[in-house]
C-alpha cells in the first residue's frame, strides 16, 4: 500500500510522525512545509513542499491544489492520511476528484471546538478519526481511537 501523508509542520506533523507504526512498512510520500526542523524529521522521505500561508491566502491555496493534483497522479497514493491544518483540504479536494480514499485524524488539542481544517475536510473524508468523545459530537460519523499522543 502507498501512502500520501499530509500535514501542517509543528503539532499536526508530530502527531502524524506518532503514529509511525501505521505508515514505516508502507510505501510513502509526504506533503508539509518546508522547515529546517521538518527537513531533518523526515530526512530520506520523499516530500512535496506545499506554499505557506495557506489560510485566507487566495493564491498560495490555488497553488497548493495544483501541487496536491500533480502529486497525487505522480505518486498514485492508494489512500491520503492527514492530521491538519489547512494544507490537508487542497489535498482532500485533488484526493476525492482523483477517486483516492482519505481519512482525516482531528487534532489531539481541540477537544471541544472543532478545528477549521476538519470542518472543511469532513465532506471529503471516506474515514474521520476523532481522539476524544466530545469530538464526537461535532463529527457524529466519526470514529474514536482514542489519544493518540
Amino acid at each position: 500500500m502507498k501512502l500520501m501523508l499530509v500535514a501542517s509542520a509543528g503539532g499536526h506533523l508530530a502527531q502524524l510522525l506518532a503514529l509511525r507504526s501505521l505508515w514505516e512498512h508502507h510505501d510513502r510520500a509526504w506533503a508539509t512545509f518546508r522547515l529546517p526542523e521538518v527537513e531533518a524529521a523526515l530526512s530520506g522521505e520523499t516530500a512535496y513542499w506545499v506554499h505557506h500561508p495557506t489560510t485566507r491566502n487566495l493564491p498560495n491555496a490555488v497553488r497548493n491544489l495544483r501541487l496536491a493534483w500533480r502529486s497525487l497522479r505522480r505518486e498514485r497514493p492508494d489512500a491520503v492520511i492527514s492530521t491538519g491544518a489547512a494544507v490537508s483540504v487542497s489535498y482532500f479536494i485533488a484526493a476525492r476528484l482523483l477517486g483516492i480514499p482519505t481519512v482525516f485524524i482531528e487534532a489531539y488539542d481541540r477537544i471541544t471546538m472543532p478545528t477549521l481544517s476538519a470542518r472543511l475536510c469532513y465532506p471529503f473524508c471516506d474515514l474521520f478519526v476523532v481522539q476524544w468523545d466530545q469530538q464526537q459530537e461535532a463529527f457524529p460519523e466519526s470514529v474514536n481511537i482514542g489519544a493518540v499522543l
